[in-house]
């Protein structure tokens, strides 16, 4: 298999969702601006997300994968179908018995995790109503998790890559087209939410029976339970859990600091934080992706060096592409901002407060995909402690930054300690892993970071001065800033890539062959 072609996969998928989740960002910045609807709608829906990545996405898959990919290589296929249908049917359970409390304890949730809404009575009362809308897209996108992981290890990275388009369609479709049928219309989009959790995982079925892995589901999950595989996922799960609650925990401290700041605080850290994760979905969530089942193969396979060079690869091309990514967020945070989301509600005033939150963002998106990358250094071989124990350390940090930097900064300090956060978590999960023997770089990092460089510095230059002043971007219409911004991009990337070209790297460098 080559990488480099899967990643290409992967990421196109990833980039036309997230295309139209910036469709769908614009289509609620123009009805709703940024403000009280917004700001439950936005607190509602992260709070799903943030289950769905405790588990699914995040602790499930990253215990479920490895062992996933060692029965498939190393057990019949029998063995590897049973694994799926009992982790299933105990993910199923466990996943309804959550939305199902999480239904009936909105109230105290929205309190706990957002207290500052507690003042605002129509606030809080309209979170609890979409948050009870939008919890069951948890069990939907759960099985979706379990899917995905399933198809990834049979190298299907193209399904579960575009399954999320279907998220961003059915909210796109319900604030154009369902708000008039609310009588507050904002409540339209948390149904949206809950559309598109049955839409993508109705996507995901026939392509597992297709390789005939479609669970089978089991009312009793004691037989479930006692399966060596499914107890070695739910031990792997433990201490992945913990990982990944730490970063979730860190969003709701988040939250609940923006909570207590001035109204529309939430919304332009979320409008922020969605530019920030075009590139590290993009980019980040693709290399986790298909870097996992390799490493996890090349470990069951004793293949040392060939796992180091797995992780030097996915290194250098982090490096040659976030890079660039944030500068150019940092670089062009208004020009962005203002063209993708600035008409009706969405204010002048909120271009500028979001793009406090982004350029603090920027800091560490780099070591944001970066940990992308090295997190699965470690998963692969089914350690999931030691990434827990810097997640920790991350979580002390990044709160003592909040403490630091919010009372001058605002939103903006809730942003620059995440991106620092990041920086802290990626440095000493690659400490760890160099310190352990088991990443080692490999010859030509100097060359490469010099030639690199040169190229930023070109890149820097180019948008600084096709961009022009930033009063200009908030005044001129659409028709002129969407063809502006377009050639200024397409300038700084032409740039960057003639630069590197320049300098002697070429697309075939980096071509990689998977196990």
């Amino acid at each position: 298999m080559n990488l480099l072609r899967a990643l290409a996969t992967v990421s196109g998928m990833t980039l036309i969702s997230r295309i139209l989740g910036f469709v769908r960002d614009t289509v609620i910045a123009g009805l709703f601006g940024a403000g009280l609807a917004t700001d439950a709608f936005f607190v509602a829906f992260r709070l799903p997300n943030l289950l769905r990545r405790l588990f699914a996405e995040g602790a499930f898959s990253q215990a479920f994968v490895p062992i996933l990919g060692e029965y498939r290589n190393k057990r019949g296929s029998e063995e590897t179908r049973r694994l799926v249908d009992h982790v299933a049917s105990v993910l199923a359970l466990a996943v309804t018995l959550v939305t199902l409390l999480g239904i009936a304890l909105a109230p105290l949730i929205v309190y706990v995790t957002a207290p500052g809404f507690s003042e605002d009575p129509v606030k809080f009362d309209l979170t609890v109503v979409m948050l009870r809308i939008t919890f069951p897209y948890i069990l939907c996108i759960s099985l979706v998790a379990l899917a995905a992981g399933v198809l990834n290890t049979w190298n299907r990275f193209a399904v579960p890559a575009i399954t999320p388009v279907l998220l961003n369609v059915s909210m796109i479709v319900a604030a154009l087209f369902a708000t008039r049928w609310f009588e507050t219309p904002v409540i339209a989009l948390a149904w949206g939410v809950f559309a598109g959790g049955i839409l993508q995982l109705v996507l995901q079925l026939p392509f597992l029976r297709e390789i005939a892995m479609l669970p089978r589901l089991f009312l009793n999950i004691s037989p479930s339970l006692a399966d060596p595989g499914v107890r070695r996922v739910l031990k792997q799960m433990g201490p992945a859990v913990i990982g990944v609650s730490i970063g979730q925990i860190s969003l709701v401290i988040n939250t609940i600091f923006a909570s207590f700041l001035q109204t529309g605080s939430v919304s332009w850290l979320y409008y922020a934080d969605r530019l920030m994760e075009f590139p590290s979905g993009v980019l980040g969530v693709a290399l986790g992706t298909i870097l996992l089942p390799s490493l996890s193969r090349h470990h069951a396979n004793s293949a040392d060096a060939e796992y180091s060079q797995l992780l030097d690869w996915g290194l250098r091309l982090t490096l040659l592409l976030a890079l660039p990514a944030a500068i150019a967020l940092a670089l062009l945070a208004v020009p962005l901002i203002s063209t993708l989301f600035q008409y009706h509600r969405f204010t002048a005033g909120d271009v500028v407060m979001t793009q406090q939150a982004l350029v603090a963002y920027s800091l560490g998106l780099t070591a944001l995909i970066v940990v992308k990358v090295l997190a699965p250094g470690y998963y692969a071989r089914q350690n999931i402690r030691t990434p827990v124990k810097i997640a920790i350390a991350t979580l002390a940090v990044t709160q003592l930054m909040n403490l630091a930097f919010v009372p001058w900064l605002k939103h903006a300090g809730l942003a620059l300690s995440i991106g620092l956060g990041a920086c802290f978590n990626a440095w000493f999960l690659l400490s760890g892993l160099k310190r352990r023997g088991i990443y080692s770089p490999q010859p030509g990092w100097p060359a490469f970071s010099f030639k690199l460089l040169a190229a930023l510095a070109t890149m820097s230059l180019t948008l600084w001065f096709t961009a022009g002043d930033s009063a200009g971007w908030l005044q001129a219409p659409w028709t002129v800033k969407v063809p502006r911004l377009a050639l200024t991009v397409t300038a700084g990337a032409a740039a960057y890539f003639v630069t590197l070209w320049l300098l002697g790297f070429r697309l075939r460098d980096f071509s990689k062959r998977g196990a």
